[in-house]
């Protein structure tokens, strides 16, 4: 038997419930969908996905270019959940989506030349591949170079759900294996995956393109991916 159940969190919100599954129905749970206001976010219902994400949970979320997929960087089995869903291979490059510069330092090494760029291109569409500290579990590190990808998103909705969750999450871009574009619909996000992720979050139609990404780890700046974020001064 399924249940939906609607509330009220001002502009914008709408909950549909997980449902659950009658005995000879299938015996995954279907994945809750929240609808949070993309510009002024409503802080019951951000609490609601980080404690989601407390528990375990595999969420899709949006940024400021695409969805992404995002879990607890402590939760080993979230995260090989990811890598399943993405058919991601040992020497994918995870992504940190961090709150601002200071949070950064904890996770990455950052000189001073470094610091210059991250503070001229973030918040934004950007994802910085930087050595990883000793803070990073190796698990999310680039096995070869111990690298890992670091991104501020200019999205009202991560800066909400970041302060209040108190630390990065681990996260990648969502994109379905075979395919060339992430999906931008969090109703079809929700159809096609609602049985191998726990929450989406709607937050509005995502971007089609992912964010940029620049290796930063070696002596000079290397574009690894053109995408949303003008790469220009990278190359």
């Amino acid at each position: 038997m399924h249940a939906s159940v609607g509330a009220r969190g001002g502009a914008g919100a709408r909950i549909i419930a997980k449902s659950t599954p009658a005995p000879n129905d299938c015996p995954a749970l279907l994945a809750l969908l929240i609808s949070i206001h993309p510009v002024s976010p409503q802080p019951r219902l951000v609490r609601q996905a980080v404690a989601a994400m407390r528990d375990g949970s595999v969420v899709a979320y949006p940024t400021d270019s695409c969805y992404a997929l995002g879990c607890l960087i402590g939760d080993k089995e979230a995260m090989e959940r990811i890598r399943r869903i993405r058919d991601a291979d040992k020497n994918h490059n995870f992504t940190l989506v961090c709150r601002d510069l200071s949070e950064i330092a904890r996770y990455a090494r950052v000189d001073n030349a470094t610091y210059r760029t991250l503070r001229a291109f973030t918040p934004g569409p950007y994802t910085f591949l930087l050595e990883a500290t000793r803070e990073v579990p190796k698990r999310l590190q680039n096995p070869k170079r111990r690298t890992i990808g670091i991104r501020v998103p200019d999205n009202a909705i991560v800066r909400l759900l970041l302060a209040e969750l108190g630390e990065p999450v681990m996260s990648s871009t969502l994109l379905l294996p075979g395919e060339t574009a992430p999906m931008t619909d969090p109703h079809e996000i929700k159809e096609r995956l609602e049985h191998l992720v726990d929450l989406v979050i709607d937050g509005g139609p995502g971007g089609f393109e992912p964010s940029s990404v620049v290796d930063l780890s070696g002596p000079a700046p290397v574009v690894v991916r053109h995408g949303k974020g003008s790469v220009a001064a990278f190359e």
